[in-house]
């Protein structure tokens, strides 16, 4: 809550400068926290407890408004990217566009604080040394609204438009092949190889039920036959299965200026890959080292057109309390 509130603090500070959101945007943000804090303890007044019946937008543009009555956040953005490894879900524009599949012509810092106004609490980020900790904070379902070329709505949760990555290399250890066997030879149709110095057995890309069955058909040992079954399982489409958490990101000085700046606006706004930077991150340990191979990537076939308008819609999870 103390770390809520010095965002607050700073964000009013912030907004009175520069003139980025009208004055009622900036009290409703600034206070809703509060009173919906009160309301859920039951120490609220009538006029709190009352949501809002229309949306409020949080920028001039309206590119982030604030949903009282559904207890959300609507974000627009943008398809900027259908095929490729990614780190992010959703960026500030012009910065990580090359992997990411969303772009907002909008502030990571209003986002952030609509959804301190829906009553969200940040955590803290992943953290790696000493040991590993996966990032914390309320966790927030995302769903995504867009109309396909003949006007049809759709809406999905976030996750169906993200798989773990299939176009990479699958590595099972072996000491050394089966008597008898040889591997095709540099065959683009069955790229399987071992390595003897690292005693490693690789396949690239998603295996085919045919493939599976034609290398499996090359020798009866029960360790490669299971390593065959390995990578045939592993590079099948397996949609996202994790949610993301509320991390809160964080700030910086500008050495220019001497002003804080919000760190997610350099682009890591809603994380696939792990970012102590992260707005919001998965729950999970999902690599951002592009040595080790990104865990996920866009599930193009599932993804609408580049330059498709798309309402993100963000929904901290509230949990019930044990009395209700």
């Amino acid at each position: 809550m103390r770390r809520d509130s010095a965002f607050l603090a700073w964000l009013s500070s912030a907004w009175l400068s520069t003139g980025w959101l009208p004055a009622a945007a900036l009290g409703l943000s600034l206070f809703a926290l509060a009173d919906l804090n009160r309301a859920s303890a039951g120490e609220g007044t009538a006029a709190a407890k009352k949501p809002a019946d229309k949306l409020v937008a949080l920028d001039p543009k309206g590119i982030v408004q604030l949903d009282h009555v559904g207890k959300r956040l609507l974000v627009k953005t943008h398809v900027v990217l259908r095929e490729g490894f990614l780190e992010m879900l959703c960026c500030p524009a012009q910065t990580k566009e090359h992997e990411s599949i969303l772009a907002v012509d909008g502030k990571a810092y209003v986002i952030h604080a609509g959804l301190l106004a829906l009553g969200a609490k940040t955590g803290a980020p992943v953290q790696y040394q000493p040991t590993f900790h996966p990032a914390t904070g309320q966790p927030v379902d995302i769903f995504l609204q867009w109309a396909d070329a003949d006007g049809k709505p759709h809406r999905v949760k976030a996750q169906e438009w993200i798989r773990y990555a299939t176009h990479r290399y699958f590595v099972v250890t072996m000491d050394q092949l089966p008597a008898g066997l040889t591997l095709p030879d540099r065959d683009d149709a069955l790229p399987i190889r071992f390595f003897p110095k690292f005693k490693q057995l690789t396949w690239f890309g998603p295996m085919s039920a045919q493939q599976r069955e034609k290398l499996l058909t090359l020798s009866r040992d029960a360790a490669y036959r299971k390593a065959i079954a390995t990578f045939f399982d592993q590079s099948q489409s397996r949609q996202l299965d994790a949610g993301w958490v509320f991390v809160g990101s964080g700030w910086y000085v500008d050495e220019r200026t001497g002003k804080k700046a919000y760190i997610a606006e350099g682009g890591d706004l809603i994380c696939v890959s792990n970012f102590p930077d992260a707005m919001l991150d998965l729950a999970i340990k999902s690599t951002d080292k592009q040595d080790e191979g990104l865990l996920f990537e866009a599930w193009t076939e599932r993804i609408p057109p580049r330059g498709t308008d798309v309402t993100m819609e963000l929904v901290p999870r509230v949990e019930k309390r044990r009395d209700q």
